[in-house]
Parts: structure tokens; sequence; C-alpha cells
């Protein structure tokens, strides 16, 4: 992409993720950090894990955040009693007025642009595993048969962390091909004020999409061409490498941590800092884009041992004891 294109394409692309960014935070009150983490999994071409309690707005943030964009989105319920074939498809015998008999395929809601993964954990592995191709490789193979999902692809899922009876754990796979863990807590006092003026009277009026999915492939692309410094990438690998329990880890490290983040973490950590940077306006990710993006990148990337469980230690404390050692060390070199 020539220079003169690529700052007309981050223009147009800044200036409608923006826009989507303001109305979403008149939709769903309180959560800024929120949105901007999920409108940044979209612009890096990601999918996210929302995890908060009941009553958060994670459903009227994922389907909002469809409309905004002109997704096809499709929302399945997860159960445990949802098959595989009821996410990717399944094919059918059917009989001609001829008397010839054929399969045809079916399409699941799985070929849709934005997946609503409603409480993914509930679902069994089996099902949960439905989605590792497509969300890794943007197909699937149904009877030996590759079938390509829509362009873009992406997956929201979300999970309450309170109910736990009934739940399988996403697997470590699962969770990887995740780029954020997105952690949702409660409103502060005057956003839930706002809340209930705006929601408690008269039929909320749904927002005007900011741009299509053509827009979010371009900005996607726009995100692919952004620089990125070279004393932010050793960072993003300082503290990636330093939160696994190999040979040369931290003491702390190999006592506290079970199994660390792979190199898809990296990846992740360095397109997303991209895509933040793009969102809010900026031709460059900083080092403040690596410290707020640290914990949703890696947090479910990482498992603790039993001592850190017993010492009371959590991921996202490791998280921050990693980045005080790594991070903040970088800044003040």
């Amino acid at each position: 992409m020539e220079q003169a294109d690529l700052i007309a394409e981050f223009d147009a692309a800044a200036a409608c993720l923006g826009t989507a960014r303001d109305r979403l935070s008149q939709v769903v009150f309180g959560q800024d950090e929120t949105v901007l983490n999920v409108l940044t999994t979209l612009a890096a071409g990601g999918h996210g894990l929302l995890v908060g309690a009941p009553g958060l707005a994670k459903t009227l943030l994922v389907t909002t955040v469809g409309d905004l964009l002109s997704l096809d989105g499709k929302r399945v319920q997860f159960t445990p009693d949802l098959m595989p074939s009821d996410v990717l498809g399944s094919e059918v015998l059917e009989e001609s007025a001829s008397g010839a008999r054929a399969f045809r395929f079916i399409k699941g809601p799985i070929f849709a642009q934005l997946l609503m993964a409603d409480e993914i954990n509930r679902a069994s592995p089996r099902t949960q595993s439905a989605l590792l191709q497509a969300m890794q490789e943007k197909h699937v193979t149904i009877a030996g048969e590759r079938h390509d999902l829509p362009a873009p692809f992406h997956v929201l899922a979300t999970q309450n962390p309170i109910e736990q009876e009934g739940t399988y754990p996403l697997p470590e796979a699962q969770l990887d091909r995740f780029l954020m863990q997105i952690e949702i807590d409660y409103p502060d006092r005057d956003a839930e004020r706002r809340m209930l003026a705006a929601t408690t009277g008269e039929a909320l009026a749904a927002p005007d999409a900011a741009m299509s999915a053509e827009d979010l492939l371009r900005a996607q692309a726009v995100v692919r061409a952004m620089p990125i410094a070279e004393r932010l990438v050793e960072t993003i690998l300082d503290l990636v490498r330093a939160a696994r329990p190999t040979k040369g880890a931290s003491e702390r490290v190999l006592e506290l941590v079970r199994w660390g983040p792979g190199p898809r973490a990296s990846q992740a950590l360095t397109i997303a800092a991209k895509a933040r940077a793009l969102v809010e306006g900026r031709a460059a990710p900083s080092l403040e884009d690596v410290k707020a993006l640290a914990k949703p990148v890696l947090r479910h990337r990482m498992a603790l041992t039993f001592a850190a469980v017993r010492q009371q230690v959590t991921v996202d404390g490791l998280i921050d004891e990693l980045m005080a050692e790594r991070v903040d060390r970088s800044a003040a070199a």
C-alpha cells in the first residue's frame, strides 16, 4: 500500500471506528474500556471472550456491535445438549422428483460474519471443539468437504464466571483462539444513573450503522500495514517470554506458573496494540497500549500452580508484577 493511500485509509478507518465507539458507548453505559477492547478485537481481526456477571450488557454489547458494523450476525445459546452439527450444519439426504438421491449441505449458524456464542462454557467439549477450526482457519470441514466462512468472520463469546455448576471449562487450545479475554465489571454510580434514565423511559432507539463489513475489512488491512517501533516489539517479547515457566525464567515464575503464553500471545499483543491505536485515531501504537492490553491478551493464556493458589496469587496480579519488571523498566530506560 502506497504511503498516501495508507494515510487516506487510516483516516477513513479511524473515523468509522471512532463513530462506532461513540455510538456504542451511548447504548452500553459505563463500560468504556470494554467497548474499546471489543472494537480493538474486531479491528485486529480476532475473536473475543467476554466474561462478566449476569446483567452487565454482554448480549446487548455484541448485538449492538453487529448492528453498528453492519455485520451479518447469528446467536447460538450454548447448552449441554447442543451438538456440533447445531453449530456447523449438517448434510441431509434429499430425493428429487425423478427419484434421484443426493446429499445437500445445510449451513449452520457459524456461517455468519459475527457469531455470538452465548455462555460458551455450558456446551460439552465435543461441541466447543467445533469452533476450533473455524476460529483459526476461517473454514470448516464437513464430511470431508471444505466450506469457507464469510469474511470478515468473528466470534464473540460470553461466559458467566459466577455459576460453574453444569459447565465445561474451555480447553487451552480453545482459549488460545481468542485474541482477548475481556473482563466486564460493574458500572460506576454515575454511569448506572445514566443507564436508568435512558432505559426505563421510552424505548431506546437503535443506533445507526457506523461502517460496513467492507469498511471493517479495510480497517483490518490498515492495522496490518501500521508500523510498530522495534523497541515496542522487544518489550512485548520480554513480557510474554517472562511469563513462561521455561529455562531462564525467574524463580517466582517457575514456582507459580504451570503453563504460560505461547508465540500466539506475542502475535496477539502486537496486532492488538496496533488496532487499539487505530481505534483511538493514533498512527502507531505506544507503550501504554501494551500495558493496557497485557491482561486481556495474556490472562487466558496462563495457568497457575497450586502454590500460587495457596499464596492467593492471581493471574492478573502476576501479570502486574511482570509488567512492573519488564514494561515499566523499559519505559524508564
